[in-house]
């Protein structure tokens, strides 16, 4: 069974993570196969916006802790990390380069949240451009549960989303937060019964695959950037973003149909 299911449907990527009986929790095979997907989105002229969702009642209930990179006949399953620097660069070298993908896929990229989101499950959901959750699914801080510090982004996320007391607040008690309460938050954009989830999905991620390509992936780098910038240095990104974008094809579509009052037709270059 393939761990991870993938196919190109109108301009829109979708990529399922695929195990159900363990609430995908996520494997090191499938997160170097959703960070090559989405490299490849990036790189794919044919890829407009791409959909992250999971088959099952869970999203993603976080890392498994039993994966390990398969062994070769040169390189045996690694060992319990046992010198310092080995648990800083696994981390760096695993969960956040998953969520540094979808934070820098050059597509919108939507969330699909089918069921419980938690620990690297929810990082993996709050890093996309917009998430959409079914009517009975949950996000949860987990690490606290288990004594650890989150990873994948957490304490970067969270704050930049919910302020940094209601931030502490979920790190702190690792309580499930449901997906109305979450939308109210601002976690995520909308929420819709479990069988309209992929409807709604696929019908955001056809207007986005239908759009200005080019001019979304530099809106998509300008808004995350602010986040980190002073103004002067938001403002100079913005004015170089649109030098960018005015050698676009989209750019100058769309200038001509609004002149020509038309609907524009945009080709994602």
């Amino acid at each position: 069974m393939d761990e991870v299911l993938h196919r190109l449907e109108g301009g829109v990527s979708w990529i399922t993570l695929n195990r159900p009986e363990a609430m995908n929790a996520v494997t090191w095979e499938q997160r170097e196969h959703v960070i090559a997907l989405l490299a490849e989105a990036s790189a794919d002229p044919a890829v407009r916006a791409v959909v992250l969702t999971a088959t099952g009642a869970g999203f993603c209930a976080g890392a498994d802790l039993r994966s390990r990179p398969p062994a070769t006949p040169t390189a045996p399953p690694a060992p319990a990390p046992r010198l310092a620097g080995d648990v800083s660069r696994m981390i760096r070298l695993g969960a956040q380069r998953l969520i540094t993908a979808v934070l820098d896929c050059e597509k919108p990229v939507i969330a699909a949240v089918n069921g419980t989101a938690a620990g690297i499950g929810a990082h993996l959901a709050l890093a996309c451009d917009l998430v959409i959750a079914a009517e009975g699914a949950c996000f949860i801080e987990v690490f606290v549960r288990r004594g650890l510090v989150p990873d994948g982004g957490g304490a970067y996320l969270l704050p930049r989303l919910l302020g940094p007391q209601k931030a502490k607040e979920l790190l702190f008690f690792g309580d499930a937060v449901p997906a109305e309460e979450a939308a109210r938050l601002g976690l995520v954009n909308k929420v819709v019964p479990a069988d309209g989830l992929e409807e709604t999905a696929r019908a955001w991620a056809e207007r986005l695959a239908a759009g200005p390509t080019r001019a979304l992936a530099l809106t998509k780098q300008l808004v995350n950037a602010s986040l980190d910038s002073d103004r002067a240095t938001a403002l100079a990104a913005e004015a170089t973003a649109q030098e960018l974008n005015m050698t676009t094809a989209d750019a100058n579509e769309g200038v001509a149909s609004f002149r020509e009052r038309r609907t524009p037709k945009y080709r994602g270059h």
